[in-house]
């Protein structure tokens, strides 16, 4: 048994003296950067022999006085308080855990697996993907070889492959135009109307629920979007602005000349002028404010009213004289033809302020309004040439004799060939006659009737008269108006 050195003990004693520890027995605490750099931590200190014990008995020691021996008290150490951390000159290494590569990575990604570390299970998961083609090209080759060595995968890839043929293709979300006709058609060939919707009624019926269609959904600022309305007068293209509201309110006035001459209320009132242009002018210009959405519904019911009026009138108003003012007069079947024609130009103004698609009529019925068109051509050109617009006529015949025509071939849906009588609104376009020919697809002859498409780029073919084909174009822009 040993006994306590004479260290320890002179250590408890003075511990039993003053209370306290000689030497600290817990260290300070440790920097919050011995974390991160070991190189910063405090190092311990060495235990360090304890100094020998004084003397103080001055007459034993006369070196020393009293007040160096009171001074000579022993010590009591404080505790060592926490140093700063010195910051090392250079950051120290950590080699606690391997670096994590950056730019080139030692492991090999999906796309670089070579074809022997793909297992069968991982290629038969990627041959839906591949039916799909949607795997990346590597993964398609890595496929495709595996498919010339495994039967069983080769048989169901082209499983896969036939049931992605069976999928529908991409395509637009819009109805299809001639979906509520083909429906009614169904719907009438098992249950035929007991009032039946008059055939050159059918196209302002299927526009006018088109159109409806398109603004059942708009919200204000659908129905405040700015429009830009464009036309021809003389040689020069017009413009004028307006909101989605007021173009739904210029259809509806216009419509009022059809409505007035079956005997129903104008919109306006009695007293309205009979030009279109007029019409709308006196609307915009009498409203007490803006118009608004609410201009939705009168439209709508006053379009349903002109359908079941003409189709419980039959036959008896077809040919019913439609006044247009100064223009010209149509009978109804052809008036309500040219309000399915603006319907359907208008709509798509529309469907261009609000960034919507709108696709042309059925081929049928752009074939009547091309065709209406075509009939009106002739006036249309007589009335330019009595103000001085088109040139001179160049062999007048008598009505209903073969004239000077030029060829109007329309292509596309809806297209045909046309022969414009050149001098004479009355004489008859002739095949014989035909002096020069002009080409344009049906849409794109629309446009070029709405005001839409200036007459120089309009015509996709040109051959023969210069000076009849220049004449016919922009008699066909002059037809367009507010």
């Amino acid at each position: 048994m040993t006994g306590p050195q004479d260290g320890d003990f002179f250590d408890r004693g003075r511990e039993g003296r003053e209370g306290r520890p000689a030497h600290p027995r817990i260290p300070g605490p440790r920097p919050a950067a011995d974390d991160l750099a070991p190189s910063a931590a405090p190092r311990r200190e060495p235990a360090r022999d304890p100094a020998p014990k004084p003397d103080l008995n001055p007459d034993l020691n006369p070196d020393m006085s009293p007040a160096t021996a009171e001074d000579r008290e022993i010590p009591t150490e404080e505790p060592e308080t926490a140093a700063e951390p010195e910051i090392p000159t250079e950051e120290p290494a950590i080699p606690t855990e391997p670096a994590i590569p950056t730019e080139k990575s030692e492991i090999p990604t999906e796309n670089e697996i070579p074809a022997e570390k793909l297992t069968h299970k991982v290629l038969t998961s990627l041959l839906g993907a591949w039916a799909l083609a949607a795997c990346s090209a590597e993964e398609t080759a890595l496929v495709e070889e595996h498919l010339t060595e495994c039967a069983p995968c080769a048989e169901e890839a082209l499983r896969l492959r036939d049931a992605v043929g069976l999928l529908h293709a991409d395509r637009s979300l819009d109805l299809d135009p001639l979906l509520r006709s083909r429906v009614l058609e169904s719907c009438l060939g098992r249950r035929p109307a007991r009032i039946p919707v008059p055939d050159w009624a059918a196209p302002y019926d299927a526009e006018t629920a088109r159109l409806d269609a398109l603004l059942r959904d708009f919200g204000d600022a659908e129905w405040h979007a700015p429009v830009r309305l464009s036309w021809f007068e003389e040689d020069r293209p017009v413009s004028r602005r307006t909101t989605v509201a007021g173009v739904i309110g210029h259809l509806m006035t216009v419509d009022g000349l059809v409505v007035g001459s079956l005997g129903l209320d104008d919109p306006l009132g009695p007293g309205a002028p009979d030009d279109p242009t007029d019409r709308t002018e006196l609307s915009w210009r009498t409203a007490t404010s803006p118009p608004t959405r609410a201009v939705h519904e009168p439209w709508r019911e006053q379009s349903h009213t002109l359908i079941r009026t003409v189709s419980f009138a039959g036959l008896g108003v077809a040919e019913l004289s439609v006044s247009y003012g100064d223009f010209f007069a149509l009978p109804l079947r052809d008036a309500l033809l040219d309000r399915a024609f603006e319907c359907w130009v208008h709509g798509a103004d529309i469907a261009e302020a609000v960034s919507y698609p709108y696709e042309p009529p059925a081929g049928a019925h752009l074939h009547r309004m091309i065709d209406l068109a075509a009939r009106v051509l002739p006036s249309a050109l007589a009335t330019r040439r009595r103000n001085g617009l088109a040139g001179p006529a160049r062999d007048l015949v008598a009505a209903g004799a073969p004239g000077r025509s030029l060829r109007l071939e329309v292509e596309g849906a809806g297209g045909g060939t046309w022969y414009i009588a050149l001098d004479s609104p009355a004489a008859l376009g002739s095949p014989e006659r035909s002096v020069g020919q002009i080409a344009l697809d049906a849409v794109e002859f629309c446009q070029l009737v709405a005001g839409h498409v200036s007459p120089e780029e309009a015509a996709a073919g040109q051959e023969g008269d210069r000076e009849a084909i220049r004449d016919v174009l922009f008699a066909a822009a002059s037809m367009s108006r507010l």
